[in-house]
């Protein structure tokens, strides 16, 4: 009876039980239940919030030449304004917690005792009252340097240095307070509960998937725990100390983990039906989507559309010719894979990539693991380059948005540098993610049309009609792209439709953080199955002669270098004034 309804299930037209469609229904119901926990409950007094302090901003800023005291106590409060604090998101929020900060006990970021925490609040008070006495001695001077410049009518340039030097003190003596803080008041958590009922919910949502593919829903639950501890596993690595300033990211991790136990004791056969890979991530990077907002894109302007939309392909088709040119790839899906993981986003571009070409997945796991090494490395070395010669920040920023190979990579590599830098690597990688839809097109379109008819032998011997031809390239084009796209265009419009401070309260401080949680343990689950589904002595195959990494190697460089130059030209060439603008 069980079998007959398998059966029946899988028989379904194909839109109702492939991986791509089921990607898109998880991250819309996802995306929809966080829409309907946050609309209906804003923060108390929001607007009546945003009137007053804007009111204050507006005057602040017609009053004087830079961002006054009084001004900043009014973003402040705008700041505090976050729809996830407030119930019932706060309630479902907790439930997506990940583990916390350690140093010695990795114990401690999943569970701390109120004696545990007592010790910790003792042994930062001496701190935190001293950073409190700090910050205020500090607001005292920046008051009175402002003072002194309201007294000028500030047409005094000098007192007017004097008075944003002595604020930008007070600014980081309160984030430094800020921090400090956190450990001043150090609450006991007991995050195993919250853990047990997320790994529950996940493995709920995709065993519900999974059925409707045709795939066997208990078999799923029973080996998902495994899937999702070593998932928790590698978040906890990723959070002790030294690896936390490393940069080194839980999904490098996860890889790790996965790969040694598909190696050493080898996965075993009832783990593999919660080893999804495509199923995690695309489901992830739907979520993605939402999260690349049209109008933020647009504050940056056209220079950033250049840094993104220009270099982009030039060096994605660079790499891809070098390899077939001159490394003599003997993977075509291997080249392109590799060439737009480094040139496009990273791991999601990879994947796109990956399924539109159909690569096999020794070779995705190749091009990942080239992009995780490198990111390492340049996560430190591009702000020490940059910090080292003196570069502007907005062009480091641009040179390291266009360059690193994940977004959360580059706002690592961007606070080394400062918050300017971090904005505009931020916001150069959101531009660049919008590239992965097109690219995930276009390599579609070019192995349907011409690498497959190639290796048919039916290269200029038949000539697709229009319709004949779209189907062909819509049969490799991975659909799940059109969730990530049509997630996209419905926050935008969104976002737009509420203006920026709304926007900011409700989505990027709501819905999205909620999204972002899932998103972030989505790709966990997705590494821990490519570490979990490969085997070193297939994989070693296609490191013959060490072309992957001479092709990496080289493709980077001509990045580095492309995107540097363009960041240059577009910011302070010929859009100066944009420039000019960020840094305000």
């Amino acid at each position: 009876m069980v079998n007959q309804k398998s059966k029946t299930i899988a028989d379904r037209p194909s839109w109702w039980n492939t991986e791509d469609l089921w990607s898109i229904w998880l991250g819309v119901f996802l995306l929809v239940l966080g829409m309907i926990l946050v609309i209906p409950n804003p923060p108390k007094n929001m607007q009546a919030t945003f009137d007053k302090s804007n009111a204050i901003m507006q005057q602040e800023s017609e009053r004087a030449p830079f961002r006054t005291l009084a001004y900043f106590d009014a973003e402040d409060k705008k700041k505090k304004l976050k729809a996830k604090k407030v119930a019932p998101m706060k309630t479902l929020y907790a439930y997506t917690n990940r583990p916390k900060k350690w140093t010695s006990n990795p114990i401690s970021s999943l569970y701390l005792s109120e004696e545990d925490a007592a010790a910790i609040r003792a042994a930062n008070a001496e701190k935190y009252a001293n950073a409190k006495a700090a910050t205020k001695a500090a607001r005292a001077k920046a008051e009175e340097a402002e003072a002194a410049a309201a007294a000028a009518n500030f047409q005094d340039n000098s007192l007017n240095e004097q008075a944003k030097a002595a604020i930008a003190d007070w600014r980081a003596a309160k984030r430094a307070e800020g921090k400090i803080k956190k450990k001043a008041k150090a609450k006991p958590y007991n995050l195993i509960p919250s853990l047990a009922v997320l790994m529950v919910a996940i493995g709920i949502i995709f065993a519900i998937g999974m059925r409707f593919m045709g795939h066997s829903a208990r078999k799923f639950l029973i080996a998902f725990p495994v899937v999702f501890v070593i998932a928790v596993m590698a978040y906890m690595i990723s959070k002790q100390t030294t690896m936390k300033t490393l940069g080194l990211s839980y999904v490098l991790f996860a890889l790790i983990i996965g790969l040694l136990v598909a190696n050493t004791i080898g996965t075993p056969k009832w783990l593999k039906p919660a080893v999804q890979t495509e199923f995690y991530i695309k489901t992830g990077l739907v979520l993605l989507g939402a999260r690349i907002l049209i109008g933020k894109i647009v504050l940056i302007g056209i220079p950033g559309i250049f840094v993104a939309w220009v270099v982009t392909p030039i060096v994605l088709i660079g790499t891809y010719w070098f390899g077939q040119k001159l490394v003599k790839m003997p993977s075509k899906e291997l080249n392109i894979t590799i060439s737009a993981d480094m040139s496009v986003s990273g791991v999601s571009a990879a994947i796109a990539c990956a399924a539109a070409c159909r690569a096999k997945k020794e070779e995705l796991t190749l091009a990942i693991g080239l992009s995780m090494v490198f990111v390492a490395i340049m996560i430190f070395a591009l702000p020490a380059f940059a910090n080292y010669v003196g570069m502007h920040e907005v062009l480091a920023g641009a040179w390291i948005g266009g360059t690193v190979d994940n977004t959360g990579s580059v706002v690592a590599a961007g606070e080394l540098i400062g918050p300017v830098a971090m904005y505009t690597a931020a916001t150069i990688k959101m531009i660049q993610n919008i590239m992965i839809g097109v690219m995930a097109f276009c390599v579609a379109a070019y192995w349907a049309l011409k690498i497959e008819r190639e290796r048919s032998g039916t290269a200029g011997q038949v000539n697709l009609g229009f319709g004949a031809a779209m189907a062909e390239i819509w049969s490799r084009f991975p659909k799940f792209i059109l969730g990530f796209i049509g997630a996209s265009i419905v926050f935008s419009v969104m976002y737009g439709t509420m203006g920026h401070d709304w926007g900011k309260v409700m989505i990027d401080q709501g819905m999205l953080s909620w999204a972002n949680r899932f998103r972030g343990w989505f790709f966990a689950l997705a590494f821990v199955s490519i570490g979990l589904a490969t085997n070193f002595r297939e994989l070693a195959v296609h490191f013959k002669g060490g072309k992957p990494v001479i092709l990496y190697v080289a493709g980077q460089t001509f990045n580095l270098i492309l995107t540097l130059a363009m960041a240059y030209l577009m910011f302070f060439i010929v859009f100066p004034d944009i420039t000019a603008r960020i840094m305000e």
